[in-house]
């Protein structure tokens, strides 16, 4: 199915990512979504410009650092940042780098009516993966905590929260592989108003209780597959396959008689197509200020002749005619735009529909033995000799 969705994309058209993507409810051992690159989509896809390796931004994963931590060489020091809860101002405001920052976040896992407190740690830069973190164990689910329970457990209110002094008993801490790498960073003092700087693993705090990939790749992270650095853009999703194996079938009893006549139970999978989103990703994809650029397999027509003074001239209605019906016969799909309109008027709706091939027919072009050809993407038209435009226009089909 894979190989399937991708070469039906592939004769759509479209510029198009297979990318691994998180099971999510429905489960199974692996799935891809099929994404049309458009600036405007709405799934940020990571990928390497280097390898096939491409992933929803949800599930690709961010390596650990390859160097370790350096010595602890700064003091633990608690400083004022009065009115600085963000780790952008924090940096800002003493002088730092946001990437020697660690911002934590608060959430609480609740099971049979017991809450499960814990600090997910994040270098200043990054964002939280809560899918990853969903994925963890003790934290699966989990909600983020409210003010009045961090100020519970750490006697603080959000924005100065860090992981040290916390009573680990009772808070546990999580850390990105980033974080857990780190060494001499600034972090809140869960006191308002204040930030510590210099904070080590081992001399200030204890190690994490668990040390785990819970943020979204950023640019130029190393690829997973060991092939180059990361790249992101934006993808609407068009198609997901899902490989349930046989997670659903065993929990059905869904089985069958192999050719010795036992029972096996049935693999399964899940498909999708998005018919509608199709076209609006096509249009998303190629479009200029003039409309739309549609590939030619789902545009509405391949080609299309555009006769000037159709119905006032014999010889141009005579050979748009012919054009057409010669056409037809080798199977372009053409329309012969037989209006009573002025030619600005007939290339400005097409070029608006998106039709990809355009021949225009005149009275000086026929005295010359000549049609004019102009393809939709092109800045220039092309004066092709009549007898010549059938195998011409395939020729660009075909390409």
């Amino acid at each position: 199915m894979y190989q399937t969705y991708s070469r039906i994309f592939r004769r759509l058209g479209l510029g198009f990512r297979a990318v691994a993507a998180d099971t999510g409810s429905i489960g199974g051992t692996g799935s891809h979504e099929f994404h049309v690159l458009a600036d405007s989509g709405e799934d940020a896809i990571a990928f390497c410009p280097d390898s096939d390796y491409a992933a929803n931004v949800e599930l690709a994963e961010a390596l650990a650092p390859a160097t370790s931590r350096c010595a602890a060489v700064e003091p633990l020091e608690k400083k004022a940042t009065p009115g600085k809860s963000r780790c952008e101002d924090v940096a800002e405001f003493l002088g730092t780098q946001l990437t020697r920052t660690v911002k934590a976040i608060a959430v609480v896992h609740e099971l049979d009516g017991a809450r499960e407190f814990s600090l997910l740690l994040i270098r200043g830069d990054h964002n939280l993966n809560e899918i990853k973190a969903n994925k963890l164990p003790g934290l699966d689910p989990f909600r983020f905590a409210t003010d009045e329970e961090v100020e519970q457990f750490l006697g603080c209110r959000p924005g100065y929260i860090g992981p040290v002094g916390v009573d680990r008993k009772k808070v546990r801490v999580v850390a990105d592989r980033t974080v857990a790498a780190m060494d001499n960073f600034v972090c809140g003092a869960n006191e308002a108003g204040f930030h510590l700087t210099g904070a080590n693993w081992g001399r200030d705090l204890p190690e994490p209780d668990a040390v785990a990939d819970i943020r979204n790749v950023v640019v130029g992270d190393p690829s997973p597959d060991g092939k180059g650095a990361l790249d992101i853009c934006r993808g609407i999703e068009v198609g997901h396959i899902f490989q349930l194996r046989t997670q659903y079938a065993e929990a059905l009893q869904c089985k069958f008689l192999d050719e010795q006549g036992k029972d096996r139970i049935m693999e399964m999978g899940c498909y999708g197509i998005g018919v509608t989103r199709i076209v609006g990703s096509a249009i998303e994809q190629g479009n200029d200020e003039r409309g739309i650029i549609f590939p030619a397999a789902i545009a509405p027509f391949e080609a299309v002749i555009a006769p000037m003074g159709y119905h006032k001239s014999a010889a141009v209605r005579e050979a748009a005619d012919k054009l057409r019906d010669d056409l037809i016969a080798t199977g372009v799909d053409v329309i012969l735009d037989d209006r009573d309109e002025r030619p600005g008027v007939m290339f400005a709706d097409w070029e608006l529909i998106g039709v990809p091939h355009r021949i225009v027919i005149g009275e000086r072009g026929l005295k010359e033995g000549k049609f004019e050809y102009k393809g939709r993407r092109e800045a220039e038209a092309t004066m092709v000799p009549a007898d010549e435009m059938v195998q011409y226009l395939r020729g660009k089909l075909c390409g």
